[in-house]
């Protein structure tokens, strides 16, 4: 279980974003990022030693806002071979040094995605300590995964957002930037898998719910 706490950090995870968003090939901003948290979910690490953060971020640096998924891992030591995914390092007020990566690059956030689509784990509420977070949902039609545990996926950013692509030969592709999705219609793609959905804040305040990332077998068109 993750333990969340109210506490300072230095500097701050949006901070940190703003700095780093630019570089990605799928960031739709314009301009220098005006972050503000949207939303997100929490998975806990088996061993509770990770942190799992699925953050939804809004920023209104164009003309019209856009909200980017930013999955994120923190640790208390650096993650070998995995440089090229750290996003930054933070003093944490209670853990002390952190170091936050992207999470696509991390074994563990990986293990525990597959392991969510599933249905084997729950998502857990953003902000407070053992609290399962009801508005995500997800789906798997398929029979059981065999993603490996500590395997670290294929990773392929582009300006249509992630793929991640699995031991077992399935791949995720993760939506970056979210769309809510309309009313009534099924998070679950044509020919997908499985799926993970959640809800976040639109800029006008109203709550918006769409996909966050669909299964497929193979290499989805």
């Amino acid at each position: 279980m993750a333990i969340i706490h109210h506490t300072t950090l230095k500097p701050t995870k949006l901070e940190l974003l703003t700095a780093w968003l630019p570089s990605r090939p799928w960031y739709a901003g314009a301009g220098e990022p005006r972050l503000a948290k949207a939303g997100g979910f929490r998975l806990d690490d088996p061993d509770g030693e990770v942190g799992i953060e699925f953050m939804v971020i809004s920023d209104d640096s164009g003309p019209e806002a856009v909200c980017h998924l930013t999955p994120l891992t923190y640790r208390g030591a650096p993650l070998d071979g995995a440089e090229h995914a750290l996003v930054g390092t933070m003093e944490h007020g209670v853990l002390g040094p952190r170091w936050a990566y992207d999470g696509c690059h991390d074994p563990v956030l990986a293990a525990q995605l597959w392991a969510l689509i599933e249905g084997r784990v729950q998502a857990q509420a953003q902000s407070v300590t053992d609290a399962v977070d009801r508005e995500v949902t997800r789906s798997y039609t398929g029979s059981g995964l065999a993603t490996g545990q500590g395997a670290v996926p294929a990773v392929e950013d582009s300006a249509e957002g992630t793929l991640l692509a699995a031991p077992d030969g399935t791949t995720l592709r993760l939506h970056r930037v979210l769309r809510p999705a309309p009313q009534g219609e099924p998070l679950l793609p044509e020919g997908a898998l499985g799926h993970v959905g959640g809800a976040w804040q639109l800029p006008d305040g109203t709550r918006a719910h769409g996909l966050f990332a669909a299964l497929h077998a193979g290499t989805p068109g």
